[in-house]
């Protein structure tokens, strides 16, 4: 239970491309859900930041620490602080986009300090939980299972123990996810329910 007053730390990640997209759009409706629970959310527009792509270079293992100096600090730091944290991606390929795989792949710093140094990313006082958005224009389910094994792999690295999942396929147009007969309403639903 969160003690009244306490402020929890939220971040979400929006992986697509398209601006204002089902992906963008979904989202939206979930941090409205945070919002009108009387918390705030930071957004990470991933295809507008400047983050390079892991180079495997091993500048990690010894430290946990990422060599490479770009935007993916701000991430950093907004992962270690959170206790919340929403990833909403569309589904291209049968898995993440390209810009949230990239963020993914950069935190393999997470992964060597909490599996090779022991020292995974603390929770606060309210714990961490996550919320996986998919959006996909496909209707196979593969595309659904390859993209939550991803996005499952990212919340066990950075130490989110469970997250829910929300999951729309046959969603390709632009804004079509509006006319979805209950995706914004689960949505909003799961924005309240992840800081209740």
């Amino acid at each position: 239970m969160v003690h009244k007053g306490f402020s929890m730390k939220i971040i979400a990640f929006c992986g697509s491309p398209r601006k204002n997209g089902n992906t963008e759009l979904l989202l939206r409706e979930a941090v409205k859900g945070i919002e009108e629970a009387g918390e705030s959310v930071i957004i990470y527009y991933l295809n507008l930041m400047n983050i390079k792509p892991c180079q495997d270079c091993g500048g990690c293992n010894d430290t946990g620490q990422c060599i490479i100096q770009d935007q993916m600090e701000q991430i950093y730091e907004g992962i270690r602080a959170a206790d919340r944290i929403i990833l909403a991606s569309p589904i291209f390929f049968f898995s993440l986009s390209a810009q949230t795989k990239n963020m993914i792949d950069r935190c393999q710093s997470f992964w060597c300090e909490k599996y090779l140094l022991k020292k995974p990313v603390q929770a606060g006082e309210s714990g961490r939980k996550g919320l996986l958005l998919l959006v996909g224009g496909m209707k196979k389910e593969i595309g659904v299972q390859c993209a939550e094994a991803c996005a499952g792999a990212f919340f066990r690295t950075i130490s989110v123990p469970e997250h829910e999942t929300l999951s729309y396929l046959g969603v390709d147009a632009k804004g079509e996810i509006l006319h979805h007969p209950t995706a914004l309403k689960k949505a909003y639903e799961a924005g309240k329910k992840l800081v209740g």
